[in-house]
């Protein structure tokens, strides 16, 4: 019994861990999976801001040689911070029972007062009611906090494939241990290291990933609340910000040091104060911060809509209880974290962007703490009591565990690789293809070609990224011949855009003529000496609202994943393919598009050939497209010929 008290935490979070690699992804995750395992593997520069730490402790890691697959080997990476984010979790947990409440604070001060006890004594844990219940009862509590974090949908989804916000939250449980420690601290010296350990752990927080910043508010109050207004905390407050800088400055020196050498991922090219300043402080993505009211409103719907399938109803109960109980026992505790909650929620519904689970979990943090709390209330009592209602609890996180296992279960997700390695093979040799699919084939792309070196010969051109300047150069540096039919209008362009990246007054019809005379100066420079592809969000989309266009006499025909680019409105055969998509078994959004958008190019191609008269190859797509997807509502030109052939 001594041997489990003494090393809960450690096992607990080993417990964590030996579950995450039950639903560990093997292959390419959506959205920036791709790009940042490239970025930490080459090592390179990641996509604003940078994210030097998690580049930086993912390369050293990537040189382990544990696993054939490095993207697995990443996706492990993930698992790692996540189980320790879990055990700091719970020794932060310990330390809040350390800090007395606040009617034990004043009995304190007022035994002090009488018997003129010694300064700096650190109270005791029988000054507090917690010390009514029995270590059992306490660690009880813990873990219902903490696996109710560690199995709520959006922390074990971040466990599963490589992404900042999985380091991130390592980071944060890192960081509030420290606050936590500074608090119980009160001998003066031993208070300044502490202090300072609380700076480093901002400066590593912040060089990762800039949402620390929202552990600042509730920072400030419990510093001030234990130091006061005081010259000695100003001038802690001094040295903590050198500290910080210092660490700071040395960390994201490696975006400039890594960017002169020109990696083959180079986001933002950050060689220059310029160009590192808009890097650091994210300026590209400004414009979904603080967009409108009206985005505010759909994201705080979200966040509460979502509040079920992230704990669970039981659980919900015991953080409400748990917000009461804390709010009785400590103001100090319960400010601390209710603005960790507030300011999470506050900024992250201002943040108008799809994925915006991963911005909620720091107030997932103060509800797991406010469980905490909940749970121990609830296991007040005499035993039959305490047993039934240690018996409810174990019964909600195992519901909770239950629920958001298939949520988070990535174990056979091959589907975007798949894809996407399909797309690279489906072409000619030194194929172009331009998109901006980027959550489910660019990022994906650079992993395979880069890293496992899949048909480096075709360029991917995200159309996207052709707005900004530093893209132009990396592009020649992958592909010296893309651009060679362009330069004037990408020099011209370039001039232009200066200003708008500058945040200055700029020409936005300039700017768009030569945006769209770029993106039909890459085809018509580049056809027919190479293969080019249009994917099927810019052909479906911007072609057909007439933002961009083909050169004349050039046409498109589907193919199984997006279009071709052809001369004249001849008949251009294509085989029936024979697609290896692994689909998973708990399919969400980004395998239902895939799925979706293939199928798509299917009928499409079997309409095409119907409209060429083309009938037996007609009903071999259509044929072929029922068995890949079964569920698919056939248009009634294909239904009919499918009949006809019956």
């Amino acid at each position: 019994m001594n041997f489990l008290k003494k090393y809960y935490a450690s096992l607990t979070a080993l417990a964590v861990f030996v579950i995450y690699l039950f639903t560990l992804c093997p292959s390419i995750a959506p959205i920036d999976s791709g790009e940042l395992a490239t970025v930490q593997i080459l090592p390179g520069i990641a996509h604003p801001t940078g994210y030097p730490l998690f580049t930086v402790t993912g390369y050293i890691f990537s040189l382990l040689p544990l696993f054939s697959s490095k993207i697995f080997q990443m996706n492990f990476l993930a698992a790692i911070w996540s189980a320790l984010a879990i055990y700091f979790f719970i020794k932060s947990s310990e330390l809040l029972f350390l800090i007395p409440p606040d009617k034990a604070q004043k009995k304190e001060k007022t035994k002090k007062k009488k018997k003129g006890k010694k300064k700096n004594q650190t109270p005791e844990l029988q000054h507090s009611k917690v010390s009514e219940s029995s270590d059992t009862i306490k660690i009880i509590s813990i873990l219902t906090g903490t696996l109710s974090l560690a199995f709520s949908k959006t922390f074990w989804q971040q466990s599963n494939s490589v992404e900042v916000y999985s380091f991130q939250t390592f980071l944060f449980a890192l960081i509030i241990f420290f606050i936590l420690k500074a608090l119980l601290t009160t001998d003066n010296k031993a208070s300044l290291k502490s202090w300072l350990l609380v700076a480093l752990a901002l400066a590593l927080g912040f060089s990762n990933h800039m949402t620390t910043l929202l552990l600042l508010p509730g920072l400030a109050y419990v510093y001030f609340d234990k130091e006061k207004f005081t010259q000695e905390a100003f001038v802690k407050i001094l040295k903590m910000l050198v500290l910080f800088f210092v660490v700071l400055a040395a960390f994201y020196l490696y975006l400039p040091l890594r960017a002169s050498v020109k990696p083959l991922l180079n986001w933002g090219n950050p060689v220059d104060w310029e160009r590192f300043w808009r890097h650091f402080t994210g300026s590209q993505y400004r414009v979904w911060l603080f967009s409108s009211t009206a985005a505010a409103k759909k994201q705080f719907a979200y966040y509460v809509s979502n509040f079920p399938s992230e704990f669970g109803y039981i659980c919900w109960l015991l953080a409400l209880v748990g917000i009461v109980e804390l709010y009785k026992r400590s103001k100090k505790l319960f400010v601390f974290l209710i603005l960790n909650l507030i300011v999470t929620v506050a900024y992250a519904i201002n943040y108008d962007i799809h994925d915006i689970d991963s911005y909620f979990l720091l107030s997932y943090f103060s509800v797991s703490f406010f469980v905490l709390f909940g749970a121990l209330e609830i296991l007040k009592g005499d035993k039959k009591k305490i047993y039934f209602a240690a018996s409810v609890i174990g019964i909600a996180i195992l519901i909770e565990a239950v629920v958001n296992f298939p949520r988070a279960d990535k174990s056979d997700y091959y589907v975007l690789s798949d894809y996407t390695n399909e797309i690279l093979n489906s072409t000619a040799p030194n194929s172009v293809i331009l998109t901006y699919q980027w959550d489910y084939f660019v990022s994906p792309s650079y992993y395979l070609q880069l890293i496992e070196n899949r048909r480096k010969d075709v360029t991917v051109i995200d159309k996207e990224l052709l707005r900004r300047s530093w893209y132009y150069d990396q592009l020649a540096r992958r592909d010296a011949n893309v651009l060679k039919g362009i330069q004037t209008l990408v020099k011209g362009f370039k001039k232009a855009l200066q200003p708008f990246e500058r945040g200055e007054r700029f020409n936005s019809a300039l700017l768009e003529k030569y945006y769209r005379s770029i993106m039909t100066g890459l085809v018509a420079t580049n056809f027919p000496e190479r293969s080019f592809y249009i994917l099927p969000e810019l052909a479906d989309n911007e072609m057909r609202r007439g933002e961009f266009g083909l050169p004349k006499g050039l046409s498109l025909v589907p193919e199984w994943f997006g279009y071709k680019v052809v001369k004249g409105e001849n008949y251009v055969p294509a085989k029936v393919p024979d697609l290896k998509i692994r689909f998973p078994k708990h399919p969400e959004h980004y395998s239902k598009f895939v799925l979706n958008l293939i199928s798509e190019m299917l009928a499409k191609r079997a309409l095409y050939e119907l409209a060429y008269n083309q009938k037996e190859k007609a009903i071999g797509f259509t044929k072929y497209l029922l068995k890949f997807n079964p569920d698919y509502l056939l248009p009634d030109d294909l239904l009919k010929i499918l009949n006809s052939k019956e």
